[in-house]
């Protein structure tokens, strides 16, 4: 018996999305936000979200968190959380609105509980 049918034909995934279509999603973002007079407290959120996603980042944009190499579903959707909860009550709030508004769009997107992409 093999495990072929184990195997993502589509590779790796950040979240429930493929890393490749990641990747291009966080290249397209970059290009667009490039210089820092183009870039907002959004697009910072959504690229750290971007990179954290794909094992780029070694603390989760909202939390701090430390992590080893890309952050699974289950951390990808608690970091989401963490970004909900600090949106809905400003005492818990450490960073901007806008770059945790960034970070929330790109991880439910990643988690696939959106279908918008940042």
């Amino acid at each position: 018996m093999t495990t072929s049918h184990l195997i993502d034909p589509e590779g790796p995934r950040a979240g429930v999305r493929p890393v490749a279509e990641v990747q291009q999603a966080h290249r397209r973002l970059d290009r667009k936000a490039a210089g820092p007079v183009r870039q907002t407290q959004y697009t910072r959120g959504a690229l750290t979200a971007y990179l954290w996603a794909l094992g780029r980042g070694q603390v989760s944009p909202v939390t701090g968190g430390r992590s080893d190499g890309a952050p699974d579903l289950a951390a990808l959707t608690a970091e989401a959380d963490a970004a909900q909860a600090q949106l809905e009550d400003f005492t818990q709030r450490t960073v901007p609105r806008d770059y945790v508004h960034g970070v929330l769009d790109t991880l439910a997107w990643v988690c696939g509980h959106s279908d918008t992409r940042p």
